[in-house]
């Protein structure tokens, strides 16, 4: 029996084969108090784990390998959490560097408005270096946000910048809450000045963008663009999906649940499962003529490359 990774052997991912199964944004824990009254110290890790490892369990079912864990630091990120239940499962969770700017900047700590845009990949380029907080465990991607605007705040072009830099290092790819594509061309700019190719990028939460057309553009400058929220909703996602493939861009999707999680300012949990796209998702698909190949394609293929690590720098794409 294959001994599957746990959080985080980095050096894995360039050796990823296209027949593992992915969940590419999804959550264990988030925290919404805010980056200065957040305290990590007072997680009772037993009992977060007593309430979600029933969710990981019904993976098994389904033969998941990889966990995208989609909370960035300042929000819930608990890396020693993850390796515990990577470690109880079986399932390899992978977990992030970065910030996350949308909400009015409520998740971005104090200090950081003071640093620059290098200052920031510095931070980030020594956790993927030497590990996070003091562990071993190290990120598989970056993780920023921006508010919906077709204008980015200055705090926002700081933290696309910051992202750029720290995957011309690294290789790690940039996954950027973004929802509407007008918040999308601004940070493909920024990518496009520093060096880096959009193929390195996530359009996370595209789901919220009703043109099309905007896939379309997207998908030839070499963006990923996640449908995230099929824990939430799935008829639009099978529109959007069936889109997809009619226009022969299926292989730029990514799907997620954007699923969990248990939340600590909450007395009762409500969490989500991690299974629609398995249970509900995918018999929906083959219904509508979706070969095993194209299901693979979603869960598998995209994934596996939309988060290898690499660098990819900026070619020449004339449209952006």
């Amino acid at each position: 029996m294959e001994k599957r990774p746990q959080i985080q052997d980095v050096e894995g991912i360039h050796k990823l084969v296209s027949d593992r199964i992915w969940l590419s944004h999804e959550h264990v824990l988030v925290d919404f108090i805010g980056a200065d009254s957040i305290q990590p110290d007072s997680w009772n890790h037993d009992l977060i784990i007593n309430e979600i490892i029933s969710y990981f369990e019904e993976l098994k079912e389904f033969n998941v390998d990889y966990f995208v864990d989609a909370t960035p630091n300042y929000l819930g990120r608990d890396v020693l959490l993850l390796e515990k239940i990577a470690k109880k499962t079986g399932v390899r969770i992978i977990t992030n560097t970065g910030l996350y700017g949308a909400y009015n900047n409520k998740y971005i700590p104090q200090f950081a408005h003071a640093l620059t845009a290098e200052d920031l990949a510095g931070m980030w380029i020594e956790e993927y270096k030497f590990g996070i907080n003091n562990t071993s465990i190290k990120p598989g991607f970056i993780k920023i946000a921006v508010d919906y605007s077709d204008s980015l705040s200055t705090m926002h072009q700081k933290l696309v910048k910051a992202a750029a830099l720290t995957h011309l290092e690294t290789g790690l790819t940039i996954a950027s809450h973004t929802g509407e594509a007008n918040g999308l061309w601004p940070q493909l700019k920024i990518l496009k000045e520093n060096g880096v190719s959009p193929e390195a990028f996530i359009w996370v939460h595209a789901q919220a963008e009703d043109n099309t057309d905007n896939y379309l553009k997207a998908a030839e400058m070499g963006c990923w663009i996640s449908l995230d929220g099929i824990g939430w909703e799935l008829e639009e996602h099978i529109e959007k999906i069936l889109f997809a493939k009619g226009n022969g861009i299926l292989d730029r999707i990514l799907i997620s649940h954007d699923s969990g999680w248990y939340d600590p300012q909450k007395e009762n949990q409500t969490i989500k499962p991690f299974t629609n796209i398995f249970k509900k998702l995918f018999p929906e698909l083959r219904s509508h003529g979706f070969t095993e190949d194209e299901i693979n394609l979603l869960i598998s293929v995209n994934p596996s490359k939309a988060f290898s690590i690499e660098i990819r720098n900026y070619p020449s794409f004339s449209n952006l």
